[in-house]
């Protein structure tokens, strides 16, 4: 049996850290000296921090750690590890990405000697008309993390409607305000008949601009067409929308993604 601080030193982790596992459940002392108030770790429990450290580098919250190390079902385990690889190769891919666009911010700053340049000359704004499309819509109160599920209910529904998808997505947002986490929202798919339409969205005059990269900056392309309605006499005449032209389903990288974002517009 080792003392607590003996474990600390083995294990590399500090007292403070163990008291924490202690109090929630993580990894409990295998004996408490009701006298002195010690507390002893059995050698095997060095395996078991040693996973824990683990578990905690690949990523996993303490809560996850704790449902995974009681897991028996090796099946489910190795399922958990190979979804979780995939998320830390996306965020590996979304940091190489950020990383080259910081380098290009930097670089255009040193040239031009203005920080706001970069993002200002990413986007050119065109008015025109927004395409006409036959859509089958699912509008709701949704967070932009759950947009794959309703997006999910959608596509359940060509089948059953024997309905054809043109392959063209997209999100329409009605709030004045933006909620990341719940707005008042409509994901649309866009199909070719239109007797079997929710709706039909009709062309509109829009300002327009093409935004390529991931939805994270999706914000800056906003921010130019915003600017450019006001610094031109126009005014927002309707609910702003994105169509999804190039995507990961494109199976393309994320600096190759293009998404076309129009507002309507009316001249004051």
């Amino acid at each position: 049996m080792l003392q607590i601080g003996e474990f600390s030193r083995v294990c590399q982790v500090s007292v403070k850290t163990l008291h924490h596992y202690d109090r929630i459940g993580l990894l409990v002392p295998a004996e408490v000296d009701s006298f002195t108030g010690y507390r002893y770790y059995r050698t095997e429990q060095i395996d078991t921090m040693n996973y824990i450290r683990r578990l905690k580098r690949y990523g996993f919250s303490l809560e996850e750690i704790q449902h995974l190390i009681t897991l028996s079902d090796n099946r489910e385990l190795a399922d958990v590890l190979r979804k979780q690889k995939e998320k830390l190769k996306r965020e590996q891919q979304e940091m190489a990405m950020i990383l080259n666009e910081l380098q290009t911010h930097i670089s255009v700053f040193e040239r031009t000697g203005d920080i706001m340049t970069y993002q200002k000359g990413c986007y050119t704004i065109e008015i025109k008309n927004s395409p006409g499309m036959n859509i089958l819509a699912n509008r709701a109160m949704m967070g932009v993390a759950e947009f794959g599920t309703y997006y999910g209910t959608l596509f359940e529904r060509v089948p059953k409607e024997h309905v054809t998808l043109t392959g063209l997505t997209g999100a329409r947002y009605y709030d004045d305000e933006f909620n990341h986490e719940s707005s008042d929202i409509e994901v649309f798919v866009e199909i070719k008949e239109k007797d079997g339409a929710d709706m039909v969205m009709e062309p509109c005059e829009c300002a327009m601009t093409v935004h390529r990269g991931g939805y994270s900056t999706l914000s800056e392309a906003y921010g130019a067409i915003a600017s450019w309605i006001i610094e031109n006499g126009y005014e927002i005449a309707g609910a702003p929308f994105d169509l999804y032209i190039k995507t990961q389903f494109n199976t393309l990288s994320q600096e190759d993604w293009e998404t076309e974002v129009y507002f309507p517009i009316r001249k004051k």
